[in-house]
């Protein structure tokens, strides 16, 4: 019988770039290095950005994003083979959908968790959907994890309304690769808990194995999730700023010896005892820097992606004045590279049928202002 209580979740995403031997390899990998859960990302480009989002910079060269998401999309058969090879490893699975076509997919898979990623909390047609499927099981709901990076309290609060606290975990995130670990701000999982009254955690980008990892477990953090990869000198889009086995290992254990201790002393004394051996290992101001004073703000890292890596409207093809919308015309995508943020994906249904009052652009992010006011 397990006696951890956490749940450490190593983040593999996209890093098999395709491959479902080197899937397989990292999913070896996560599991020897002590994870309980491993993570994927159900990619489908047109599901996340416009085709003219712009470019992204790799080692290789410049190409368009877009292109680099098509590159990383998977039949569902690739889906079911991991999942059952995870499930062989003794860990569970975990999976981000990023649209409704790969929700649903990943649903019928039955995973162990659904795992909503920061730039989708605002995708209200996906929470909605997820909600519904909820809404239809018996028993115990699939339990779903939220990050909470680039988002506000008030972001967070409707998406929780949506899909209910019932199995729902909240993860503090901060969106920025590396973020930051001056920023991170931990003791915000503690405030998460008290305000949402549901099991909270930590989905962290900064580099270190041990400093976030730990102070998290200590400010009452149960689920702790960090990029995973066999290389940070890989291709993959999260490997510079994953851990590879041997750190993924090195966390795992230090967050079971502070969980030991918590059992051994009480969780008063296990904290004050990992804050000063923190304290002494990183130096005990960029400690206290790091646990923050708990408010939940975006982080300056972030500020910038507010509006850009989560959810907005845009046009899906160039329209001119007096055309009528349709279902395919506007889409629900992250903003990302060069295009310019449009209106919150709340107001979709209501801009279905109508009229532009201007000509608009081929990606150009949805304004109330390019519609005539209906009466």
């Amino acid at each position: 019988m397990k006696e951890s209580k956490i749940n450490i979740i190593a983040e593999i995403g996209t890093s098999h770039e395709g491959s479902y031997e080197k899937a397989c390899a990292l999913v070896d990998a996560a599991a020897e290095s002590g994870a309980d859960t491993i993570k994927f990302q159900w990619v489908y480009a047109d599901e996340i950005l416009h085709p003219l989002t712009g470019l992204v910079h790799l080692p290789t060269g410049d190409i368009p994003l877009y292109e680099r998401f098509r590159q990383l999309e998977c039949p569902v058969s690739f889906y079911k083979d991991i999942m059952d090879y995870v499930h062989s490893k003794g860990c569970k699975f975990c999976c981000s959908p990023f649209g409704l076509r790969s929700l649903k997919e990943l649903l019928d898979l039955n995973p162990d968790y659904v795992k909503i990623a920061s730039p989708e909390v605002n995708h209200y047609k996906m929470l909605e959907a997820l909600r519904d499927y909820r809404n239809t099981q018996s028993g115990n709901k699939v339990p779903v994890i939220i990050s909470s990076g680039v988002s506000t309290l008030s972001d967070l609060d409707r998406a929780i309304r949506i899909l209910g606290k019932e199995n729902l975990s909240l993860l503090h995130c901060i969106t920025s690769y590396p973020a930051p670990e001056d920023q991170y701000n931990v003791k915000v999982i503690s405030t998460l808990s008290s305000i949402f009254g549901i099991e909270t955690g930590l989905s962290d980008h900064s580099l270190d194995p041990v400093l976030v990892p730990v102070l998290s477990l200590v400010c009452g953090g149960t689920v702790i999730e960090k990029h995973f990869t066999l290389s940070r000198q890989t291709d993959g889009l999260d490997d510079p700023v994953a851990l590879e086995p041997e750190q993924f290992a090195l966390m795992v254990h230090s967050l079971h010896q502070t969980e030991a201790a918590i059992r051994h002393y009480g969780k008063e004394i296990a904290m004050q005892k990992a804050i000063s051996q923190l304290g002494e290992a990183f130096g005990e101001e960029r400690v206290k820097t790091v646990l923050g004073n708990g408010v939940k703000e975006l982080a300056p890292a972030e500020e910038a992606n507010y509006g850009r890596t989560n959810r907005s409207l845009h046009f899906m093809r160039k329209m001119n004045k007096g055309e009528i919308i349709g279902e395919d015309d506007i889409k629900i995508l992250r903003t990302e590279k060069i295009l310019s943020p449009g209106i919150s994906p709340e107001f979709y249904d209501s801009l279905i049928g109508a009229e532009l009052a201007r000509d608009v652009e081929n990606g150009a992010g949805v304004q109330l202002e390019d519609f005539i006011k209906r009466s």
